[in-house]
């Protein structure tokens, strides 16, 4: 009963942070290290719940989704003026070679509370340095986006493989620095993050595969639910809270955030 509790809170935890520039795994970690919820299970937990905001994007921007797949099924992959298959592949691919090649290091190395306070703190400085970077806006919307720019917000995503960088953090700095708006730089996040986070859960599962056993189901069938339920909301609410605050606020929220912690946690 105890894990299930702590399935719920983390699962929450997940669906209100994922989208948000604090970084849901940098919270995850945090949060199961102050609940007691460690070890080679919980490192795989942590990971695959957030399957459950992949399926709240999935559900918000469905249609999106299936243009995009018509789209590829008659060959479509260049659109002028719209978001194609070619924007979302060059947003993948250095994440998705860097993080084939680095997996295992990473989990093994910064899936912890140190690693994870030091990428807040170096995330926040990013977002600030990119708000305060002053360059012409020229994507108003997702689908004003260029390839370069799609290109460029990959490479920056890169960054969110060090847990506690945050995928939303580091695009949407990137696309600032690109030349792009929050909100258009937010929604690409949204949409490229499902394909990136569904192949990372699934690979976990699988390399976890000896660690797991039957009686995980029902801790990440709870997790996954919540994250779910929440992140629904969170996704909404997101987007109308881009348009008004800055990325500031949400750098200084990840400075005190990590001061909280090291202070009455790890000292």
């Amino acid at each position: 009963m105890e894990q299930l509790i702590q399935a719920i809170i983390l699962g929450i935890i997940e669906g209100l942070t994922e989208f948000l520039p604090v970084s849901s795994t940098g919270h995850l970690i945090l949060a199961g290290e102050w609940l007691g919820f460690v070890g080679e299970s919980s490192k795989t937990f942590k990971i695959v719940i957030q399957l459950g905001a992949v399926l709240a994007v999935l559900v918000l921007y469905w249609s999106r989704f299936v243009s995009l797949a018509k789209d590829m099924l008659a060959w479509r992959f260049f659109r002028k003026g719209h978001l194609d298959a070619l924007h979302i592949a060059l947003a993948l691919l250095p994440a998705v070679v860097l993080g084939f090649l680095l997996h295992g290091l990473i989990k093994q190395h910064l899936f912890g509370p140190e690693p994870v306070l030091y990428s807040l703190v170096a995330g926040g400085i990013l977002m600030i340095i990119a708000e305060r970077t002053k360059r012409r806006v020229t994507a108003e919307e997702m689908d004003d986006l260029s390839y370069r720019q799609a290109l460029g917000i990959g490479c920056f995503q890169c960054l969110a493989l060090w847990p506690g960088f945050s995928r939303s953090g580091s695009t949407i700095s990137g696309g600032l620095l690109l030349g792009t708006s929050q909100k258009a730089a937010a929604e690409f996040t949204f949409i490229i993050s499902v394909p990136i986070m569904l192949g990372a859960s699934l690979l976990d599962l699988y390399e976890s595969r000896d660690v797991l056993s039957s009686s995980d189901l029902p801790v990440f069938l709870v997790g996954l639910a919540a994250s779910f339920i929440v992140a629904m909301l969170a996704v909404v609410t997101f987007i109308n809270l881009i348009k008004r605050l800055r990325l500031t606020w949400f750098a200084l929220y990840r400075f005190v955030l990590a001061a909280v912690f090291y202070f009455f946690v790890l000292m």
